[in-house]
């Protein structure tokens, strides 16, 4: 009998084999696709939650840059890098702009943020804002003048600054 020999179960294996290889496409040139959902990860939804007035915010002590010079406009972002907050707990975007008019002020520049590469955001004034809904993780802030040519104004390394923040799970 074909299948109680050694060969015959071989034989049978193959058969088997190829029936079941054979029953995934319908010819040599398709392939079978798997599908497995896998869910998208968690939106990010950040909101401003206040805007307070100019020092009312916590801020840390903004080291200069040694290769800007502080006669011409100049960016400084008052957010250490590091910082850790909690769920539910909303980051201050604080910042100073020195030697420069900011547009809300009648002035040419203006301050543009843009938080984990998401849709970038203007500010004319340079009251702080308070932004909420972060989910936990790493993320990055990053804040930039913008002079009157609709570029970063160059100074130094200085006006494009990064920050990275840590939200923990409350």
């Amino acid at each position: 009998m074909l299948g109680t020999s050694m060969y015959g179960k071989r034989i049978l294996f193959v058969i088997l084999l190829l029936g079941v290889l054979s029953a995934c496409s319908k010819s040599d040139h398709e392939h079978t696709t798997v599908l497995i959902p896998i869910p998208p990860p968690p939106r990010q939804l950040l909101t401003v939650v206040s805007v307070s007035p100019q020092g009312n915010a916590a801020t840390a002590t903004p080291e200069i840059d040694p290769t800007a010079d502080p006669k011409k406009p100049l960016l400084l972002f008052h957010l250490e890098n590091g910082r850790i907050f909690r769920t539910g707990q909303a980051v201050t975007i604080n910042f100073s702009v020195l030697n420069a008019k900011l547009k809300g002020l009648g002035g040419d520049f203006r301050v543009r943020y843009i938080v984990d590469d998401d849709e970038m955001k203007w500010l004319d004034t340079s009251q702080p804002l308070s932004l909420a809904g972060w989910i936990p993780g790493k993320h990055t802030i990053r804040i930039e003048l913008i002079g009157p040519d609709g570029w970063p104004y160059k100074n130094g390394n200085a006006n494009i600054v990064t920050r990275e923040i840590i939200v923990v799970k409350a």
